[in-house]
Formats: structure tokens, sequence, C-alpha cells
């Protein structure tokens, strides 16, 4: 058996949502049932964005159904937190892990003392809540490389919803790495996604999905048809 990585090099966090989507329209293999109950479309493999510049380009496609007044309150909930109540945040997760760990400010230490190390790393995951949680934590980890004087940055998804959610995720992951950069007085580098379960709710997100279809001019490929 091969093992095939979706690998999606874009010079835009934008063009790279507009482009997952594509995948997932064209080489979706698998139509799930969620735990609750909903449709949804997923690759065989896992997918990785690469973007050598975030804050290059558009960040955010035009098709998108978050635009950037949205995303920029989403940016400040994961550095600032947020007073709403949600079953769990990023900032919690990365900023207060288990009520305690700054982990962002530990890498961030640990980047100044030892630029080229490669333990500069969070997780989100919280063994005894998150695998009976109902609604656990979709980022699982991130890990920042330093090289050449640029703060790179590579994050995992155990599962990431490409068409609604992963274009504020990318926004506002790409500004948390703008903040450690930021910390550490060095320039943004590459930002780096993979999504292990890539999927769209197809039925759910039916007219957003349009939106992207139309904008893209995804009509010509035969496997979109079953979507329309």
């Amino acid at each position: 058996m091969i093992f095939i990585m979706y690998m999606i090099k874009s010079p835009t966090l934008g063009r790279a949502h507009e482009l997952v989507i594509e995948r997932i329209l064209k080489y979706g293999r698998y139509e799930l049932d969620t735990e609750e109950n909903e449709r949804t479309v997923e690759l065989p493999e896992p997918s990785n964005i690469h973007v050598e510049n975030p804050f290059s380009g558009y960040m955010v496609s035009k098709y998108s159904n978050i635009q950037e007044k949205f995303m920029n309150e989403y940016v400040t909930s994961l550095l600032e937190g947020t007073e709403a109540d949600f079953v769990y945040t990023y900032h919690d997760r990365l900023f207060h892990y288990d009520n305690v760990i700054d982990q962002i400010d530990l890498i961030i230490k640990k980047l100044r003392n030892n630029p080229t190390s490669r333990r500069a790393q969070a997780i989100t995951w919280y063994p005894e809540v998150d695998a009976i949680a109902k609604e656990p934590p979709c980022l699982q980890r991130v890990q920042y490389l330093v090289r050449d004087g640029r703060l790179n940055q590579y994050l995992e998804f155990r599962s990431n919803d490409m068409l609604m959610a992963a274009g504020a995720n990318m926004y506002a992951l790409a500004h948390l790495q703008k903040y450690v950069a930021d910390e550490l007085g060095l320039e943004v580098g590459w930002y780096e996604h993979t999504s292990v379960s890539a999927h769209i709710y197809y039925m759910r997100d039916h007219s957003d999905l349009m939106v992207f279809v139309n904008g893209c001019n995804l009509h010509h490929l035969e496997s979109v048809q079953k979507y329309l």
C-alpha cells in the first residue's frame, strides 16, 4: 500500500483555502456520518498545506463565509482569550493548559535560550477529558522551528472542516505565529498545516460550498456533480 499525502503548496493562505476545497471535491472518497450524524466527504489520506509566507498576498478567500472583520475578532480571542462560554478554547489550551501552563510563553523562552531547538511545541489534548468529550479540540499540536532568522510554524489537526473552519483557523494561527516571531524579534517564516481528516459538510453547508464551486469555477470536475 502506498501512502499519499495531499500536498498543497500555495502562495497565499486564501488561495490555499480554495485549493483544499477543490482537492476534497476532486479526490474525496469517503462519505461518512459524524458522531452527530452529519454527512461529510473526506480525503482518503491526510492533507498538507504549505505557504512560504502566510502574510503575503490575500489571507482570506473572497469566497469564504467568514471575512476579515470576524477573523480579526477570532485572532483577539486566540491571543487574549474571551469571556464567551465555550467547551474549550485554543487560547485556554495553549496559554493556560490545565489552568496552569502557558505553553506559548515556554516556547518563547525555549527559543530565546536555544534557537535551534526542535522541542518548541505545544499540545491541546487533555486525555482524561477529551477522550470522552463530545466536542474535543481539532487542533492537536503546534511546533516552531527557527531557521535562517525566520520563525516557521507547523500545525497538526486531527480533524478539519475545510469549508467553514479552515479559513479562520489558518488566519488566526498565522497571527499566533507572528505573535511568537515578534516576541523573538524574528521574521515570520513558512506556515505548514496538516489535517489528518480533511473534510467538508457538503449537505449541511451546501449553499456555502456552492459559493466556492461557482467562484472557483469547479463545475468541470465530474466528481463535483454529486454535490450540486
